[in-house]
């Protein structure tokens, strides 16, 4: 069976607006004030892009650390409000039933991640799992998915991401995805970054499962 690489923030877990919330609130706190329907564009792409692409490199020489860093405080003062999206876990049993390997892929520091593994009650379910310490590059180039596909040690796999960034670093990785709306991008932007399916939640995925590649 293909394996199954799950982008956690946005498609397992319901994310996206909060990191939306702390990159505006950081970005203020260093003088920039940047529209939250902007900030929402680039939710998925990772921090060591995301403020160049934004802003300028400059603002990314001169303050980039430091905005991260505020971030990344800001952004833990919602984490006990982060749920799981409906069916995430069930997904991840449904695959784990069809003799599928699961990973787990995020660029989160650690502490971010073992709390969605606690949240989601995963360790029992994933094969592995990828954190900040991964990667050197962040989405939309590869490194994520390759570190993924490296847990698994086989390159028959395909992503599950709910951003444009999550499909661009699929297809970058030489492997197909397909998507949920729950990280609030359309389907025709999803379609046009390179997923191959696109459901309207995780539940709807579940239902069609069969029928995609993965079934």
């Amino acid at each position: 069976m293909t394996a199954a690489i799950l982008d956690i923030d946005g498609t397992l877990v319901d994310t996206n607006y909060h990191h939306a919330i702390a990159w505006f609130r950081a970005f203020r706190q260093h003088g920039h004030v940047v529209p939250l329907w902007r900030i929402h564009r680039h939710i998925g792409m990772g921090g060591d892009k995301l403020i160049a692409a934004l802003l300028s490199d400059e603002v990314e020489e001169r303050d980039g650390d430091d905005i991260r860093a505020a971030e990344k405080a800001l952004y833990l003062t919602f984490i006990e409000e982060v749920e799981p999206l409906r069916g995430a876990r069930a997904l991840m049993e449904d695959l784990r039933d069809r003799g599928s390997q699961i990973v787990l892929a995020s660029s989160a520091k650690e502490d971010e991640v073992d709390h969605y593994l606690d949240l989601l009650d995963a360790r029992s379910l994933a094969d592995g799992w990828t954190t900040s310490a991964d990667v050197e590059a962040t989405k939309p180039s590869p490194d994520l998915v390759l570190a993924a596909i490296e847990k698994i040690g086989s390159k028959d796999a395909i992503m599950i991401g709910d951003s444009t960034w999550d499909c661009h670093a699929a297809k970058a990785a030489g492997i197909t995805s397909i998507a949920v709306l729950t990280g609030g991008f359309s389907s025709e932007e999803l379609r046009e970054a390179g997923a191959s399916d696109v459901f309207e939640s995780i539940e709807e995925l579940r239902q069609k499962l069969d029928d995609t590649p993965l079934g």
